[in-house]
């Protein structure tokens, strides 16, 4: 029976993909106002704005290819029962082969009435002002903005329940309520951070840190998942 390996992915593996991160000195949110274009505030306030930016966004996701980290992790499935839990809106990870992958934050290649959060659709093009879901509600970006619930954190406190191996790729651990998920995985297992800038954590945790860019990380953490797994 395969072991459960739960993997928390943020900005960090998709970096090296092409796509920014906001917290990076030449970001993609870099002259942007964050509250301005994801928050409800700023859809109420300036719509087009908002709509815009996600344009950019989703064609830049959809030129962006996933990297040796999204098909390393496809590749432990080999292996491993591996469900991955992301912050990211990107489709790296399905497009590289993960097959149980959550979002926490929406995905980019969908949008959903203004009106009901449940009328959901697939996009890959533009979404424009005007365009209308089957309630007459604005479409908008299927993405929680700040000072929006996050539906799917309740799921992925379970899932950090059921790790068997735990390891966070490329987050900050700055974004909740995200970074708290780390909270939820079991005490005595092993867990793993792959980052190229270790961020804090409790050091109850007894995390095992790798401090290689994600793409670098993996492997070696495969290396070593798959060399234990054979002992």
């Amino acid at each position: 029976m395969k072991q459960n390996l739960v993997v928390l992915t943020g900005a960090g593996i998709s970096a090296e993909s092409g796509l920014k991160t906001f917290r990076d000195a030449d970001g993609l949110w870099m002259g942007y106002d964050i509250h301005e274009v994801a928050s409800p505030r700023g859809w109420k306030k300036d719509p087009a704005l908002v709509l815009n930016f996600y344009n950019m966004r989703r064609r830049d996701v959809a030129n962006a290819l996933p990297n040796a980290a999204h098909l390393g992790l496809a590749e432990i499935e080999k292996e491993y029962n591996v469900t991955i839990v992301t912050q990211n809106i990107d489709d790296l990870h399905e497009r590289a082969g993960s097959s149980k992958v959550v979002h926490l934050h929406g995905e980019i290649f969908k949008m959903r009435s203004e009106k009901n959060k449940h009328l959901v659709h697939e996009i890959r093009g533009d979404i424009n002002v005007g365009d209308r879901a089957e309630d007459g509600g604005q479409l908008r970006p299927h993405i929680v903005w700040f000072d929006e619930e996050v539906p799917m954190i309740v799921e992925a406190k379970k899932i950090m329940a059921t790790a068997d191996i735990f390891v966070l790729v490329g987050s900050s651990l700055q974004v909740y309520p995200a970074a708290g998920l780390v909270d939820y995985v079991g005490v005595d297992i092993p867990k793993y951070i792959i980052d190229k800038k270790i961020p804090y954590t409790n050091p109850g945790h007894n995390f095992i840190f790798i401090e290689k860019p994600a793409t670098e990380g993996i492997e070696i953490f495969k290396k070593n998942l798959l060399s234990a797994k054979s002992q």
